[in-house]
């Protein structure tokens, strides 16, 4: 984000930010852009560049699901993975609690929970989801809320934010709140994800 902050005040780099505002809406990347985030969430590798490459770009709604669809993209690839390999595969550390986790409680609202807390990578919920298999219209909706929910919030902070300092324009009400949301969520799962692995060095 500070990159970002100063990418957007550099006069030297003006140029630079014009040109990659251009490219970005250009077909072709969008296309790479969601596929980059698809397959590298489906290998078990973080997606979050896409959020740096689509976020400052677009508005809130567009970047939200643009950035949904290449996780959900992801995910469903990761899902099948563990299906496939779930015989030859013994998960430790997190992904063991999760696993556990997703064998009692593998409802819509708990995959939903588990989503939106920033303190859970994805690609350990993709991997424990299909190597319990839960039912794959539930992980699919569950992935599709909880995302946009959380990229909704992300992309409004960031979006907000930059827009504020390229305008010069002091930090509003609707700038401030989805950084306050931000603050927040990133608080609770923290706090969960703590609580995960406590009880999982208590076992």
């Amino acid at each position: 984000m500070l990159g970002y902050v100063w990418l957007w005040h550099s006069p030297d780099l003006a140029a630079a930010k014009q040109w990659a505002a251009e490219m970005s809406h250009h077909p072709l990347v969008v296309v790479g852009v969601i596929a980059t985030m698809a397959i590298t969430l489906a290998i078990g590798l973080p997606g979050s560049i896409g959020l740096w490459l689509i976020a400052p770009f677009y508005v809130p709604v567009i970047a939200t699901a643009m950035l949904t669809l290449g996780s959900v993209l992801g995910a469903l690839g990761a899902y099948f993975l563990a299906t496939r390999f779930n015989a030859r595969v013994k998960p430790g550390g997190l992904t063991h609690k999760v696993v556990q986790i997703l064998e009692h409680r593998g409802d819509l609202m708990t995959q939903c929970a588990l989503r939106i807390l920033p303190g859970f990578p994805h690609c350990v919920i993709n991997y424990a989801a299909g190597l319990v298999r839960l039912p794959l219209k539930t992980y699919l909706l569950a992935t599709v809320i909880g995302l946009s929910i959380k990229w909704g919030v992300y992309s409004s902070a960031i979006y907000g934010a930059l827009e504020a300092i390229e305008h010069e324009d002091p930090l509003q009400f609707d700038v401030v709140l989805p950084l306050i949301a931000l603050a927040l969520l990133l608080l609770v799962g923290g706090w969960y994800r703590r609580r995960v692995e406590a009880a999982r060095r208590e076992h």
